[in-house]
């Protein structure tokens, strides 16, 4: 597993790269153990963690959201385990989930929701 770890990589930010690019939102966020990235989960409308490991074959996350301590293996989609990587180890308390505070839509519920029944589709 080490091979695949960095455990000096920081994280990209507070949240999500790709719908802070767009001034977006997300559910909860990831953060890739190779590199720092930080996406936004699969229950998010971006799933951005998922697309980051199928597009660099980076293989593990864990969570970024505080009191989580949980691993993702990509490739064999199992839990997994890791070592302690950089800090932060999460987002901001202060930051909402879903967030950031300001971009979600009063109708987030539905529309994670409804983007739930067109994957299943």
């Amino acid at each position: 597993m080490d091979a695949d770890i960095d455990v000096t990589a920081a994280p990209s930010g507070t949240g999500c790269a790709e719908c802070d690019a767009v001034e977006g939102w997300w559910w909860h966020l990831r953060r890739c153990a190779a590199c720092g990235h930080v996406g936004c989960c699969d229950s998010s409308l971006g799933q951005h963690a998922t697309a980051h490991a199928r597009g660099t074959g980076h293989r593990y996350v864990q969570s970024f959201e505080p009191g989580e301590q949980w691993w993702w293996d990509y490739e064999a989609q199992v839990e997994a385990s890791g070592p302690a990587l950089a800090p932060p180890t999460s987002r901001p308390d202060t930051q909402p989930s879903p967030g950031p505070a300001g971009r979600v839509p009063a109708d987030w519920r539905a529309r994670l929701e409804a983007a739930a029944q067109q994957r299943q589709r």
